[in-house]
C-alpha cells in the first residue's frame, strides 16, 4: 500500500464531519473524512487526479487520485437545489489536474443565504479502498496546507465506475450507489418519495420486478450497491416519479442517519467513548463464536458499537406470541387489523417524536413497513379467507422474511428483525398488551446477553440502567447496533450459542474496542477497567464542562460566545458545544425554494423551536435578508444590473412592509419574551431604523404586549461604520457582518476568483472601520457583536475582542476551540495586540503578528496564554 497526502483545497475551518446538518455527510454515508467552514470562494484539487464526475449544477466535484482513491468535494449543505447559480467552474469532467489546481469558484454571500450551510465536506468516497491515518482537524486552514493522510488501496481495488444510461422516457436504467444497496430505511426512502405523485413505478433487477411503492418488495430484490436496475414508471406523473428515484438511487441522499458508518460520540456514563467507526465484519483472525482454549475466560464477537462497561449479565428471551388461524368474521377481523395497525403506528409515531435521530430515522422506516401494501394486500386477502387478523398478518410477515432469508446477502438477512418485531408489535395489541414490547426490569450496571434484540425492546429498556449488550447472533448493521451506538451503548454480536450459558449475574468487562467479552475477571482485571472507566468519565466531564461555563479572559472579562444557526437541528449542535446564544439566525431559510412566503403562524412556530433548543439563551433574529440577486418567486424585484448595490437586507423589507410585519409579529411572539432580539440587516441610515422601530412598537402594542423587544443592526457597509456613532444612538445593539463588509470596504468581489487570496477581513482597513463602530457603540452603551465569518477566525479573536468587541458569534463546530483560547487571554495584552494591528499596512501583515502571538503548536494539549511583543 501507498501512502496519498491531501491538502485543503479550500480556505476556511477544518471541522468533523458529525457538525454537518446533512445526515448522509454527518453519517458517513457516502464516505469519510472532514469539512471545512469556508472563508475563501475558491476551490482547489487536493490532491493530482482525474475529475471524473462534475454535476450538472457545478457545486461538487469528484477527483480520482492515481491511486484509485476518489475524492469528494461537496461545497456547501443542499446547494444543488440552486441549480448552479452563484457557482463557476474552471474545469471539465475527464481533465487530469494537479494538486493546487483551481477547480471552481463560488458566491460565499449567496451560499450563505440560500444553502442550508455552508460546510463543505471534503470527503473519500466509500468503497475507494483506503484508511484515513491523520486528518488536520478543528483549526484554521489555508489553501495547500496539510489535511488528510491516506492509506491507499492497490489500483485493483478501486471501485467501479459509475454504470446506467438513459433511455425511453419512461424506463431508465441506473446503476445503484446505495452504499448497502437497497435494504430497509432506502427502500423506505424510495417508497416515500413516489407518494403525492400520481404514477405506477416498478424496478427490475435479476430478472425480477417489484414495486417501488412496496418496501418489503424492493427489499426482496436484493439488490447491493453498483448492481443495474431498470425503472419503470408510467401515469401522468411519471416522468417526474422516474427523475425522483433515479436521484434517490444515485445520490443516497435522504437515506437514514441510522446507516451511517460512524456514529457520533455519545456521552454516557456507563460506557467509554464511541469511535468513529463501525465494524461491519470481524477482525482478521478472530472468530465470531465464542471460544478459545487459550483463555477461557474469553468470549469474542464482532464490535457493533464501540466502548467499555463493567457490569453484570442479564438474559432476555423473546417469547413466542400464539395466534389462533381461524378468525371471526371478515368485518371483526378486518376492524381488528386496522385498529392494531393503527395503535402500533401511534405508538411508533411517539416513540419517534421523543427518540434520538436514529431511533427516528429507524422508526420512520418501521412505519413504512407498517403501511407497506404488499404487506397489508396479502395480510387482507388471508382475512377474506376466514384467517384472523394475527394469523393474516403474521403470514404476511413471514411470507417476506422467508424471501429475505433466500437471498444471499447477509444485510438483506438482517432486515428480517424490523419485519419480525412489527409482526409481534401488531400481534401484541391484538392479544390484548397494547403492543409494548415485554422488556425485564434491570438492575444497575446491566449487560443484556439475548440470542438477538428486536428494536422496539431496546428502545423500551430503562438506558440508565445498560451498561452493555452482547447477543448470539445478529450483525454489526442491524437496527439494533445502530440504535446502540447512538445511545453509546457498547455491542457485540455474533458471540455464538456459548454465550447463552452465562447465568444471570455473572461479573463480566465487555470490551468492544477489541472484540471481547471477560467472563468472572479477577480482582486485578476489574480494577483495571473500572480504572478506565473512571478516566474516560473524568475526561468528558471535564471538556464538558470547560465548553458550557460562561466565556472570560483569563483576567475575567466577560466575552460572550453565541452560535450563528439557521434550524432547531443546528441550535442544539450549538448548545451541546458550548453556545451562550444565538448570535445571528438566518431566517431566509423559511422564505427560499416556494411559491408564497411563510404565513406569520409558520414563522412563529418555525422560530420557538430554535428558541426552544436554545434553553432560553438569547435568540438573535435577523429580519429577511434577500436582494436583487437571489429572486424568489412571489417577491418579483425589478431588474439590477448591480444587485450588490441595489434593493438588499431592510432596503427589500421596507419596499415590502407587509412581509416585514409578518415577521416582527412572529419574533413577538416567542416566548419568553425578554429572550429573542431583533437584527436588521444592511443598515446605513439611521432613519431606517427609526421607521422599523415605529412598525415594531406598532405590532407590540395591537397584541397587547408591554416590554420592548431589542432591536439591532448589522453593521456591513462602510457608510455604517462612518455613521456608527450615529447608529448606535438609534439601536439597542450593533453587531458586524464582516463578510460584506470586507468585500466594500475593499471593494472587491467575494465571488471573484483571482482576488479571493487578497479578500482578508484582518486588512487593516476592515479593521479600523470595526474599531470606529465598537467605539461608538461603547460611547452610548451599547453592546458590539461580530457575527460574520471573522469571529469564527481564531486569529482574529484578541483582536477583536482589543477593539472592544464584547460578543463573538461564529460556527458552532469552533466554539470550544475559542472559548479556549480567550480564556488563556488578558484583556490588556488583547488590546495591545489590536493596536499594533491597526498600525500594519496589509492583512498579510496582521495574520503574521496574530499568528506569533496566538497559534499553539499542531495537536498542543492545551491554549497558550497571549504573548504580544512589545
Amino acid at each position: 500500500m501507498s501512502n496519498l497526502t491531501l491538502v485543503a483545497p479550500l480556505a476556511g475551518w477544518s471541522t468533523p464531519l458529525e457538525e454537518s446538518p446533512d445526515e448522509v455527510f454527518a453519517g458517513r454515508m457516502l464516505g469519510d473524512g472532514l469539512a471545512i467552514d469556508p472563508t475563501g470562494t475558491t476551490l482547489f484539487a487536493p490532491c493530482d487526479g482525474e475529475l471524473v464526475a462534475i454535476p450538472a449544477t457545478k457545486h461538487a466535484v469528484t477527483l480520482r487520485a492515481a491511486q484509485g482513491i476518489e475524492i469528494l468535494l461537496h461545497v456547501g449543505i443542499d446547494t444543488v437545489g440552486l441549480g448552479g447559480e452563484g457557482f463557476e467552474l474552471h474545469v471539465r469532467e475527464g481533465q487530469h489536474v494537479r494538486a493546487g489546481e483551481r477547480l471552481l469558484s463560488f458566491d460565499l454571500d449567496l451560499l450563505a443565504k440560500r444553502a442550508t450551510s455552508l460546510l463543505t465536506p471534503i470527503l473519500v468516497v466509500e468503497g475507494s479502498g483506503f484508511s484515513i491515518t491523520r486528518r488536520n482537524l478543528d483549526r484554521e486552514v489555508k489553501v495547500g496546507d496539510f489535511l488528510m493522510e491516506l492509506s491507499a488501496a492497490p489500483a485493483s481495488a478501486r471501485p467501479a465506475g459509475k454504470g446506467g444510461d438513459a433511455s425511453a422516457q419512461l424506463s431508465r436504467r441506473v446503476s445503484v450507489a446505495l452504499e448497502h444497496g437497497i435494504h430497509a430505511r432506502p427502500a423506505a426512502l424510495l417508497a416515500g418519495v413516489l407518494k403525492g405523485l400520481s404514477a405506477q413505478v416498478s424496478l427490475v433487477a435479476h430478472g425480477r420486478e417489484a414495486s417501488a411503492h412496496s418496501t418489503t418488495s424492493l427489499m426482496t430484490l436484493g439488490v447491493k450497491k453498483d448492481d443495474e436496475v431498470e425503472i419503470r414508471a408510467s401515469g401522468p406523473d411519471a416522468a417526474a416519479a422516474l427523475a425522483a428515484v433515479e436521484t434517490a438511487l444515485r445520490t443516497e441522499k435522504g437515506t437514514s442517519t441510522a446507516a451511517r458508518k460512524a456514529p457520533p460520540a455519545t456521552p454516557n456514563d456507563k460506557v467509554g467513548t464511541s469511535s468513529a467507526n463501525l465494524s461491519t465484519t470481524p477482525k482478521a483472525g478472530l472468530p465470531s463464536a465464542a471460544v478459545t482454549a487459550k483463555d477461557a475466560g474469553l468470549l469474542r464477537g464482532v464490535i457493533a458499537s464501540r466502548g467499555l462497561a463493567v457490569g453484570y449479565t442479564l438474559q432476555l428471551t423473546r417469547p413466542e406470541i400464539c395466534v389462533l388461524e381461524e378468525g371471526g368474521g371478515v368485518s371483526h377481523e378486518s376492524a381488528e387489523f386496522d385498529r392494531a395497525r393503527s395503535l402500533v403506528g401511534t405508538r411508533l409515531q411517539a416513540v419517534a417524536g421523543s427518540g434520538p435521530e436514529a431511533t427516528r430515522e429507524i422508526i420512520g422506516a418501521h412505519l413504512e413497513l407498517l403501511d407497506d401494501p404488499e404487506l397489508v394486500r396479502g395480510a387482507r386477502a388471508a382475512i377474506a379467507a376466514g384467517k384472523s387478523a394475527g394469523y393474516a398478518w403474521r403470514q404476511a410477515i413471514r411470507a417476506t422474511v422467508d424471501a429475505l432469508r433466500a437471498l444471499d446477502d447477509s444485510r438483506m438477512a438482517e432486515r428480517v428483525d424490523d419485519l419480525l418485531d412489527l409482526e409481534a408489535q401488531v400481534l401484541g395489541v391484538l392479544n390484548g398488551n397494547g403492543g409494548v414490547p415485554l422488556a425485564r426490569e434491570l438492575p444497575g450496571k446491566t449487560i443484556l446477553v439475548a440470542k438477538d434484540l428486536l428494536p422496539s425492546q431496546l428502545v423500551a429498556l430503562d438506558t440508565s440502567r445498560l451498561a452493555g449488550i452482547c447477543l448470539s447472533a445478529g450483525g454489526p448493521t442491524s437496527h439494533v447496533a445502530i440504535l446502540a451506538a447512538a445511545m453509546g451503548v457498547p455491542v457485540l454480536v455474533a458471540m455464538g450459542p456459548d454465550l447463552l450459558s452465562l447465568t444471570d449475574g455473572t461479573a463480566v468487562v465487555l470490551d468492544a474496542e477489541k472484540g471481547l467479552l471477560r467472563v468472572d475477571p479477577d480482582r486485578g482485571q476489574l480494577a483495571v477497567a473500572e480504572s478506565e472507566l473512571d478516566r474516560r468519565r473524568e475526561r468528558r466531564a471535564a471538556d464538558q464542562a470547560a465548553a458550557q461555563r460562561d466565556c472570560r479572559t483569563a483576567d475575567g472579562t466577560r466575552i460572550e460566545v453565541y452560535a450563528n444557526v439557521g434550524s432547531a437541528t443546528e441550535a442544539e449542535a450549538a448548545v451541546r458545544n458550548g453556545a451562550e446564544g444565538c448570535g445571528l439566525l438566518r431566517t431566509e431559510f423559511l422564505f427560499l425554494e416556494r411559491q408564497s412566503p411563510p404565513d406569520e403562524e409558520e414563522q412563529a412556530t418555525q422560530y420557538q423551536r430554535i428558541a426552544t433548543a436554545l434553553g432560553g439563551r438569547p435568540l438573535t433574529l435577523r429580519t429577511l435578508d434577500i436582494g436583487g440577486d437571489k429572486p424568489i418567486p412571489y417577491l418579483p424585484l425589478p431588474h439590477e444590473d448591480n444587485p450588490a448595490l441595489g434593493l438588499r437586507g431592510v432596503r427589500t423589507s421596507l419596499w415590502r412592509p407587509d412581509l416585514l410585519r409578518v415577521q416582527l409579529r412572529a419574533a413577538l411572539s416567542i416566548r419568553p419574551a425578554e429572550q429573542a432580539r431583533v437584527l436588521l440587516p444592511m443598515i446605513t441610515d439611521p432613519a431606517e431604523i427609526r421607521t422599523v422601530r415605529g412598525m415594531l412598537d406598532e405590532e407590540r402594542r395591537a397584541i397587547g404586549r408591554s416590554a420592548p423587544i431589542e432591536l439591532g443592526v448589522m453593521i456591513e457597509t462602510p457608510a455604517a461604520a462612518v455613521m456608527s456613532d450615529r447608529i448606535a444612538a438609534e439601536a439597542d445593539f450593533l453587531s458586524i457582518g464582516t463578510n460584506d463588509l470586507t468585500q466594500y470596504t475593499l471593494a472587491m468581489d467575494r465571488g471573484h476568483p483571482e482576488l479571493a487570496a487578497r479578500l482578508d477581513a484582518l486588512h487593516p482597513a476592515v479593521l479600523r472601520l470595526i474599531a470606529r463602530t465598537a467605539g461608538a457603540a461603547i460611547s452610548h452603551g451599547r453592546r458590539v457583536a461580530v457575527c460574520g465569518g471573522l469571529a469564527s477566525d481564531p486569529a482574529a479573536a484578541p483582536i477583536l475582542i482589543g477593539l472592544g468587541v464584547h460578543e463573538l458569534s461564529m460556527v458552532p463546530s469552533v466554539i470550544p476551540q475559542l472559548k479556549a483560547l480567550i480564556g488563556g487571554m488578558t484583556l490588556d495584552a488583547c488590546r495591545e495586540l489590536a493596536h499594533q494591528a491597526l498600525e500594519l499596512e496589509t492583512a498579510e501583515a496582521v495574520r503574521a503578528l496574530a499568528s506569533s502571538a496566538t497559534t499553539p503548536p499542531l495537536n498542543a494539549p492545551a491554549t497558550p496564554a497571549l504573548e504580544v511583543s512589545r
